[in-house]
């Protein structure tokens, strides 16, 4: 009897990386779960990742303390006010310098010591706020680093970088959601949780959440404390 791979699930307790994580499911992968406890100021997302990683069965789950506040320089780990008046154009300062980066590195090293050599990422390059680290481009391009990087790559086993809502929108992410049959009210976007713990409606991950239930026709289970 073939036992199925193992892939290592980015898990951020957002939308994105849930439904990432539900396709990795859905294709037959058995589930290495990795949240980053960057002392965001979302922690709250923690204890969806919490949720999330056990609701999709992950064998093991691993919330890594790496604390990007000691850097700085957004407004998830710095003293720095999340914009709140619409999505706009550009690199926003919520923007975590080399996250996705430094995150997929991490999820590379498990991966190797745990011999999976498939990595499941939830970045878009449709609807999202502008980040590099989400463009197929730097995906192709993490995907070649690990061949030159790792042990296993250098011996002729390339690790894979999945990243199955590359070309989604918000939209189609949720009827995506829809058709796997998860739970997406387990999940968490919001970057600046209002008092309550619930979505403050008004941030960019809030507004890109909302926009995509509205335009997949399906109601939305997230409260938000402003529409």
């Amino acid at each position: 009897m073939t036992t199925a791979p193992l892939a290592v699930v980015l898990v951020s307790g957002g939308l994105d990386s849930m439904i990432a994580a539900a396709s990795a499911r859905e294709a037959g992968y058995r589930l290495l779960a990795l949240s980053i406890d960057y002392n965001q100021r979302h922690r709250i997302e923690l204890a969806a990742a919490r949720r999330v990683a056990r609701t999709l069965g992950a064998e093991r789950h691993i919330v890594m303390p790496m604390d990007l506040s000691a850097f700085g320089g957004s407004a998830l780990t710095d003293d720095i006010a999340v914009p709140k008046d619409g999505v706009q154009p550009g690199i926003p300062v919520t923007y975590v310098p080399a996250r996705n980066t430094i995150f997929l590195s991490l999820a590379l090293g498990w991966a190797e010591a745990a011999g999976a050599r498939d990595l499941f990422i939830g970045v878009n390059a449709l609807d999202y706020s502008g980040y590099p680290d989400c463009r197929p481009e730097f995906i192709a391009a993490f995907e070649s680093l690990a061949e030159l990087a790792t042990k296993a790559g250098v011996e002729g086993e390339p690790f894979r970088i999945h990243a199955p809502l590359q070309d989604m929108t918000k939209a189609d992410i949720v009827r995506e959601g829809t058709r796997l049959g998860v739970d997406m009210g387990i999940s968490w976007s919001c970057y600046d949780p209002a008092p309550g713990g619930i979505h403050c409606g008004r941030c960019d991950s809030c507004r890109l959440r909302a926009k995509g239930f509205d335009e997949a026709g399906i109601a939305d289970p997230t409260v938000y404390a402003a529409s």
